[in-house]
């Protein structure tokens, strides 16, 4: 899967893993959008054909709602929610066990909004 890490998500340790299981993943400093907002992020995953993983649920379900509401695509939005809870928070290698399972069930993943935490 390619994947582009929101910056709450740029982490060299995150990027490494999902690159070890076999994932292509770029970060916002490498691709130029340090800082940038969340459409930004968003655009650029589209623009690159990636999946776009974030910890940012709010602001990217109405991203997610506005580009289905525009008859638009991208190609997926993956979500991890931090509730402070380490009974329900995924830890890095709880996020890459989480796509692998998603992945396992074939469960599409473009144009979707998947909260990666009911996939642990």
């Amino acid at each position: 899967m390619n994947i582009h890490l929101d910056e709450d998500m740029a982490s060299t340790v995150l990027a490494g893993l999902l690159e070890k299981a076999g994932h292509t993943v770029t970060e916002p400093i490498a691709a130029g959008l340090a800082g940038r907002s969340d459409a930004v992020q968003l655009a650029y995953a589209i623009r690159e054909q990636r999946v776009c993983l974030t910890a940012n649920h709010e602001d990217f379900e109405e991203l997610h709602l506005l580009i289905q509401d525009a008859h638009g695509r991208h190609h997926g939005i993956l979500v991890v929610r931090r509730e402070n809870d380490p009974t329900r928070d995924l830890s890095y290698k709880g996020i890459v066990t989480a796509i692998r399972k998603l992945e396992a069930a074939n469960v599409p993943i473009a144009n979707e909004y998947i909260i990666l935490n009911h996939w642990r």
